[in-house]
C-alpha cells in the first residue's frame, strides 16, 4: 500500500525523541549503578514480576471486553446509529486481530510503554479500511519547521508498513499517558513503579537461590587455630562441591574443631514478606488498581455488600480516563462528523448483580421513566406488544387540586339517601 500520495519538499523535521528514548529504557539511579549491577530493571524485566503483568493484564482485559457503539445525538440524547463507514473496521481492525485483541494491544502498548500508535489505512474516499498498532520502539515523532507534526516509522511487514516512511499525523492516531517532558511522548506508569518492580525481581531471585539451595543459607567454616591458605581453599572448594547446590542437606563429618555459621540473613530479619508486599501495592498504586483486583488484598475488603462501590470506584479512578482517551482518539481518527462518535459501553463492566438488577428495573418501570420494553431490552429479552410507552399509576395529586377539593364540606349520609331516592324513577315518571 502507499501511505504518502504526496512529496514533502519542504525542511525536514526535528526529530523530538521515541517513546523509547525515556519510558522505554529506564534510567539507573546513580551513575556508575549498571556497571556495579545496580540498575533498575528494563521494561521487559518489569514485566517479569507478577504485580506489573497482572495489573497491565487486568486494566488491558478490562477495557478491550467492552463493546464499542457508534451512537448519534438526537435532541438531548444520545441513540444507537448504523454506520457501516466507521463499525466496520473496528469489527476487524486487521487480518490478525478481531476487537478485543486489537483494543488489549492499544492499551498494553500505552501501559508499558507510554505510547500507542495506531497507522490508519483509508481508501480513495478516506474511508478507514484497516488499523494497526505499531511497535513503540520503531515509531519517532517529528516535528516540522512550521510546526506541522510527523512520524518516522521503521520497516514493520507485519503492520503494513515495507520500509522506513514518514507519515503525517492524520493517518496516524497517537494515544499517550502524561507528558512531563514534551507534549508528543508520553510516560508510562512503568517509570514511577520501576524501583518497587525491581525490587520485587531481586526478592523473587534471591528467594529463588535460597530455595535452590535446599533453604540452607551460605555461611562460613571457622577453625580453632590458625590454617594455611591451602588448606583454606581446600576445605571451600571440598565443602562447596559435595554440600553445595543439588548436594545440600548431605551429612557433614567435620574435625579438629570446625564449625559452620551461616552469615545470610533471615528473612525474617529482612521483612522478606513485609517488602514483597510493600514492592506489589506500590506498583498498584502507580496503575491505580486496587489490590483485590490483583489478588494481593490481605484485609479481604472485597465482600458482597460492596462489590457494588468498589466496582464503580476502580472504573472512576482507574478506567474512566483510558476509555473517554479511546473515543476521543477513534472520533480524531475516524474523522467523526459533530453530533456522533464513538461510545465505549461500560454497562458490562457495571453490571450489577440479577436480584439488585431486577429491582432496579421494577422501580424505573414503577415510576414511569422508564419502558418496560427498555427493561427487557437491558435484559436482552425481546419486547411485547403495549411495552413501549411508560406507565404510571394515578394516584397522586398536587397540593393545589386537594385544597379546591377541601373547600366544600364532605356530603353526610343523609344528604346522600335523599338525593339518590328523588333521582329513584316512580310509576315510569
Amino acid at each position: 500500500m502507499r501511505l504518502l500520495s504526496w512529496i514533502r519538499k519542504a525542511a525536514p523535521p526535528v526529530a523530538v525523541g521515541g517513546g523509547n528514548s525515556i519510558a522505554g529504557v529506564v534510567r539507573e539511579p546513580f551513575a556508575g549503578a549498571w556497571q556495579a549491577g545496580m540498575g533498575i530493571d528494563s521494561r521487559h524485566d518489569l514485566l517479569a514480576f507478577s504485580a506489573v503483568y497482572a495489573c497491565v493484564d487486568r486494566i488491558a482485559s478490562d477495557i478491550s471486553k467492552l463493546g464499542i457503539r457508534y451512537v448519534k445525538q438526537i435532541g438531548n440524547i444520545w441513540q444507537d446509529a448504523s454506520a457501516p463507514r466507521f463499525t466496520g473496521p473496528l469489527r476487524r481492525p486487521n487480518p490478525y486481530q478481531n476487537r478485543i485483541q486489537f483494543v488489549k494491544a492499544w492499551q498494553v502498548s500505552k501501559l508499558l510503554a507510554g505510547n500507542t500508535y495506531v497507522l490508519l489505512v483509508r481508501d480513495m474516499l478516506r474511508n478507514v479500511t484497516a488499523m494497526y498498532v505499531l511497535d513503540p520502539a520503531r515509531v519517532i515523532p517529528l516535528v516540522a519547521p512550521s510546526g506541522a507534526v510527523f512520524y518516522q516509522v521503521a520497516a514493520d511487514p507485519l503492520r503494513g508498513v515495507p520500509g522506513q516512511v514518514t507519515i503525517p499525523a492524520s493517518e496516524i492516531i497517537h494515544d499517550r499517558g502524561i507528558c512531563p517532558w514534551h507534549p508528543l511522548i508520553g510516560v508510562s506508569p512503568i517509570v514511577a513503579a520501576a524501583a518497587a518492580g525491581t525490587m520485587g525481581n531481586r526478592i523473587q531471585q534471591n528467594s529463588r537461590k535460597f530455595f535452590g539451595n535446599m533453604s540452607r543459607p551460605g555461611g562460613i567454616l571457622s577453625a580453632p587455630g590458625k590454617i594455611s591458605d591451602e588448606t583454606a581453599n581446600r576445605l571451600k572448594t571440598h565443602w562447596e562441591t559435595n554440600y553445595g547446590g543439588e548436594n545440600a542437606g548431605r551429612l557433614a563429618v567435620v574435625g579438629d574443631g570446625l564449625k559452620y555459621e551461616t552469615v545470610m540473613m533471615t528473612a525474617t530479619d529482612a521483612q522478606l514478606v513485609e517488602q514483597l508486599r510493600w514492592a506489589v501495592e506500590d506498583v498498584a498504586r502507580c496503575y491505580h488498581v486496587p489490590l483485590y483486583k490483583i489478588g494481593a488484598d490481605p484485609t479481604g475488603s472485597k465482600t458482597a455488600a460492596n462489590i457494588g462501590a468498589l466496582e464503580q470506584s476502580y472504573y472512576t479512578d482507574c478506567l474512566q480516563a483510558p476509555i473517554e482517551e479511546l473515543e476521543l482518539c477513534l472520533d480524531d481518527g475516524f474523522e467523526v462528523p459533530d453530533g456522533q462518535g464513538f461510545d465505549v459501553d461500560v454497562r458490562g463492566l457495571l453490571r450489577m448483580d440479577p436480584a439488585a438488577r431486577y429491582d432496579a428495573h421494577s422501580k424505573a418501570v414503577g415510576g414511569g421513566w422508564m419502558a418496560p420494553n427498555e427493561a427487557r431490552a437491558a435484559e436482552n429479552m425481546p419486547p411485547v406488544p403495549g411495552g413501549d410507552t411508560p406507565y404510571l399509576q394515578q394516584q397522586n395529586y398536587s397540593l393545589g387540586a386537594l385544597a379546591k377539593r377541601d373547600k366544600h364540606p364532605a356530603p353526610s349520609s343523609a344528604t346522600l339517601t335523599s338525593t339518590s331516592a328523588s333521582k329513584e324513577p316512580t310509576n315510569g315518571n
